[in-house]
C-alpha cells in the first residue's frame, strides 16, 4: 500500500488559509501519494483550488457542528479521518489554528505531535528540522511514530504548484459528533478595513521605540500609502500605547513575510526579529550603526528616521510626477 500525506486544509468559511498552499508544497517533498482533508461544507468547492498542489484526493466532511471553526470538532474529525485512513504522514500550517487542531488530534490519537517544522527528510527514519524558541535555535529531530502528525511553519516554505497534477476526487468522509464538542467554536467575527494586511502585504513599514510618540508615525504612515503597504510596530511601541497589538510584529505578535520591510527606529530584539526573518528584503533605519536590526538587515541607512523616512516618501512621489 503506497504512502499517504494527509494534509489538513485550513480555511476560514470556505476561504483558504495562505499557509496551507505552503504546507501543500512541503507535502510534496515527503514523496508520498498527497491526499486533502476540508471541514464543513463551506471548503466542499475547494477541490479545484487544491488540485494544482498535487492533491488527488480532497477527504470531505460534513456535520451540523462544523458549521464554524472550533477546535475540538475539528481536532476530532482530524483523529477520526486518521483512523480511517491511516496515513503515513498528517500535515498542517503551523498557524495558532493549525497547531491547536493537529495538538487536539494528537491527543486524542495518544501520539507524538511536532510543530513548526521546515524541512522533512524521510530514510531510514522520518527527520525534520524545526524552529525552536520562537525562532531563535533550529532543532534536528526524529519521529519514530507510526503515524507522523507534524505542521510546516509559515513562511518557511514558498508556495508552488507541482510540476504535473491532474483533478482532485472529491469523497465524503463520514464521521460520528457528539454535539458537546461545539461547545467552543466561532460565533461571529469583527470585520477589518478592506485591503491587504500586516501578514499579507507586500510592503511593511515598522516602528520601533525610536519613532519616539504616536504622533510620530505620521511619516511612516504616509510612506506606507505611498506604497500601498501597511504599518507594523515593535512590542515598545505597543507597551508604550501608542498603535494597537494588532499591529505588532513579532513573536507575540504578527509573523511578516514581505517583499520590503522598513524597520525604522527599531533595535531589532529577538522578539521582534522572529516575525520579521522570513522578510525578503530588510532596509533598516536607525541612528544606531550597531543596532541589531542593522546588523541583520540587507541595506541600512544611518540616521534620523524622521528625516529620512520623509525624504524617502518625497523623493517616490517626486519620480512618480
Amino acid at each position: 500500500m503506497p504512502a499517504v500525506t494527509l494534509v489538513i486544509i485550513e480555511h476560514d468559511r470556505g476561504a483558504i488559509s495562505p499557509a496551507t498552499f505552503e504546507a501543500l508544497t512541503a507535502a510534496r517533498s515527503l514523496g508520498a501519494d498527497i491526499q486533502a482533508l476540508t471541514i464543513g461544507a463551506a471548503a466542499d468547492r475547494l477541490a479545484a483550488e487544491l488540485a494544482p498542489y498535487g492533491v488527488n484526493i480532497v477527504h470531505q466532511v460534513h456535520d451540523d457542528v462544523l458549521s464554524d471553526y472550533g477546535p475540538e470538532a475539528w481536532g476530532e474529525v482530524v483523529a477520526q479521518a486518521v483512523r480511517a485512513l491511516s496515513p503515513t504522514f498528517v500535515l498542517a500550517a503551523g498557524t495558532d489554528r493549525g497547531n491547536e487542531v493537529m495538538a487536539q488530534a494528537a491527543a486524542r490519537l495518544d501520539l507524538p505531535f511536532s510543530a513548526n517544522c521546515i524541512e522533512f527528510r524521510d530514510g531510514d527514519k522520518f527527520e525534520m528540522t524545526r524552529i525552536r524558541w520562537g525562532g531563535s535555535l533550529l532543532e534536528d529531530a526524529s519521529l519514530t511514530a507510526d503515524i507522523k502528525l507534524v505542521t510546516v511553519a509559515h513562511h518557511a516554505v514558498e508556495a508552488a504548484f507541482a510540476d504535473a497534477h491532474g483533478p482532485a476526487d472529491a469523497i465524503e468522509l463520514k464521521v460520528s459528533l457528539d454535539a458537546s464538542l461545539g461547545r467552543s467554536i466561532v460565533k461571529g467575527r469583527v470585520e477589518r478595513e478592506a485591503g491587504v494586511t500586516l501578514s499579507t502585504s507586500p510592503i511593511v513599514v515598522g516602528g520601533g521605540r525610536g519613532v519616539g510618540s504616536a504622533d510620530g508615525f505620521a511619516s511612516l504612515e504616509a510612506l506606507a500609502n505611498e506604497l500601498g503597504g501597511v504599518v507594523g510596530c515593535s512590542r515598545a511601541v505597543t507597551n508604550n500605547g501608542w498603535r494597537s497589538h494588532t499591529a505588532q510584529v513579532g513573536q507575540t505578535g504578527t509573523r511578516i513575510a514581505p517583499d520590503v520591510y522598513f524597520a525604522c527606529g527599531i533595535s531589532g530584539a529577538i522578539q521582534h526579529w522572529v516575525g520579521a526573518m522570513a522578510s525578503k528584503n530588510i532596509i533598516a533605519i536607525n541612528t544606531d550603526k550597531d543596532a541589531n536590526m542593522v546588523t541583520k538587515a540587507g541595506y541600512a541607512v544611518i540616521g534620523d528616521l524622521h528625516q529620512v523616512v520623509p525624504a524617502i516618501t518625497e523623493e517616490i512621489r517626486r519620480r512618480r510626477s
